[in-house]
This record gives C-alpha cells, sequence and structure tokens, in this order.
C-alpha cells in the first residue's frame, strides 16, 4: 500500500471511530453539543467551509482514480494466453485498485455521516434544553394558578365564614407537599 493510500485507509479508520464514539452512549447530548461549542472547535469550524471540501474532494479525486484504475485492469482479462506470473500479478493490482475504490468510498461516505451526525446531536441538545425550559415554565404558570385558586379559596371562607386556621393549614400542606414533590 502506497503512502496516499495508508492514510487515505488511517482516516478512514479514524472515521470508523469517531462514529462509533458518536453513536454509542458515552456522553450526553448536552455533553456533545459543549464538546462541539468549545472554542478550539469553534475555532475549526471557523474553517470547517475550507477543510470539509477540500478533504471530500481529495477522496473523490481517489475515488476517481481507483476507478481509473479498475477500469485499466478489467480489459486484460480477457486474454488467456497470458503467461501465470503476469496474470497473478495483473490480479493483485486488480484486487488493489478495488480495494483502493472500496476505502475511499466509506471514506465519502462516513465523512457525510458524520457531519449529519453532529448537527442531529446538536439538534437533539438543543431540543433537551427548550423542552426542560417549557417544563419549568409550565410548572411555574402551574404552581402560581394553584396558589391563586387557594387563596380564592379562603377568601371564599372567610366569606362564608369557615374556620380559617384549618383552611390556612390545609393550603401548607399542600404547598409542602408540592415543595417535596420538587425536591424528589
Amino acid at each position: 500500500m502506497s503512502l496516499v493510500w495508508t492514510l487515505i485507509a488511517g482516516f478512514l479508520y479514524a472515521e470508523i471511530a469517531l462514529v462509533l464514539l458518536l453513536i454509542l452512549p458515552v456522553a450526553s447530548p448536552y455533553r456533545w453539543n459543549r464538546f462541539f461549542k468549545s472554542k478550539f472547535l469553534a475555532m475549526l469550524g471557523q474553517q470547517a467551509h475550507i477543510y470539509y471540501p477540500l478533504i471530500l474532494g481529495l477522496l473523490v479525486i481517489f475515488l476517481l482514480e481507483s476507478i481509473r484504475e479498475m477500469r485499466k485492469y478489467s480489459g486484460l482479462q480477457e486474454s488467456n494466453e497470458v503467461h501465470l506470473n503476469v496474470e497473478m500479478q495483473h490480479s493483485m493490482k486488480m484486487f488493489r485498485a478495488q480495494r483502493n475504490f472500496y476505502i475511499t468510498g466509506f471514506a465519502i461516505f462516513l465523512l457525510l455521516v458524520i457531519r449529519r451526525l453532529v448537527n442531529l446531536i446538536c439538534n437533539q441538545a438543543n431540543l433537551l434544553a427548550q423542552s426542560e425550559a417549557s417544563m419549568k415554565q409550565a410548572q411555574s404558570a402551574t404552581a402560581a394558578a394553584r396558589s391563586l385558586m387557594d387563596d380564592k379559596k379562603t377568601e371564599k371562607a372567610k366569606e362564608a365564614g369557615e374556620d380559617t386556621t384549618l383552611i390556612e393549614l390545609s393550603r401548607l400542606r399542600r404547598r409542602v407537599q408540592g415543595l417535596t414533590a420538587r425536591v424528589s
């Protein structure tokens, strides 16, 4: 394997490891989002509009090169009068061309998958944060509505002449239950 194809294979292996790391539940979406928004990755992200097409373009060029090599060696298998040693060398070169084709094809595919996974993880973290904020807002609105309803009940009870200490005691018990529910 030449140095270029070794580097492309190494890039493919790094992509496989990164996809596994992103897919497995190693970290929560919040942590991934914090990691993606870190200063270092933000600095790289500013240059991503240059790096991503450059890497993709290089991989496409090497994919086309491997296709050219495959076509070059696929036409030579027609002749039956070829010596065995030459035929073995030809088969070896065809195998290398096919291997290079698969390596670059999968590297391109995983490059696209990684970009999509990062976008989906960031979106998921944002949606979870919005959901949590909406839930807290709904809980505070519910608590405010309950306190208003309790205040109205106490006013009605005062108007009706009921014992206000019992009503106040029941209102405080409900408030304690609501607070203990929030804590646990």
